[in-house]
């Protein structure tokens, strides 16, 4: 295998479903939230299904790109900031949600803005992982996420080249 190339992750959505209610299981028990602060855009599915199986109603985003064409993490661009009616005491009572914590830039700077919230993500990477509370996959650093709102219906070739036909 070339150590060169990323390893690819793709997620069906059955699968990412799945996750993302594996996650709520996981927050269920961990406080009464008042409100989601959904990071986007990756955040917006998990906020939804997420909003749905913990009965949370108030949903925010903060609009932060990071990954520019869909290939290198750039600088961050914070575009559209958290409405301070939902901040309310540093973020207490509030969940951030992501898809995924990569090298942990974006949710520093969200940690910033809600530091007594609680983030929760469905993958993470082992650069971001110390910032999130919950999580449900650990995958490695060098391991490219393919979620299914990026995908097509496609061959995946298999890991190993010697393994083709």
């Amino acid at each position: 295998m070339d150590s060169t190339q990323p390893k690819a992750f793709p997620v069906s959505w059955d699968q990412f479903h799945r996750d993302c209610r594996a996650l709520a299981w996981r927050l269920a028990d961990k406080g009464d939230f008042q409100a989601i602060v959904c990071i986007t855009r990756g955040g917006l599915v998990p906020a939804g299904i997420i909003a749905r199986e913990l009965g949370v109603r108030t949903i925010e985003t903060v609009c932060i790109a990071s990954y520019h064409e869909y290939k290198d993490q750039g600088d961050l661009q914070v575009i559209k900031a958290i409405d301070p009616k939902v901040i309310g005491n540093d973020g207490e009572g509030v969940l951030i949600i992501d898809d995924l914590v990569d090298t942990g830039k974006t949710a520093s700077v969200v940690r910033e803005m809600l530091p007594k919230a609680h983030l929760a993500t469905v993958y993470a990477k082992p650069a971001g992982r110390d910032m999130a509370d919950t999580i449900v996959t650990e995958l490695s650093q060098d391991t490219w996420v393919y979620f299914p709102w990026d995908m097509g219906w496609q061959f995946q070739p298999p890991i190993s080249k010697d393994s083709v036909g």
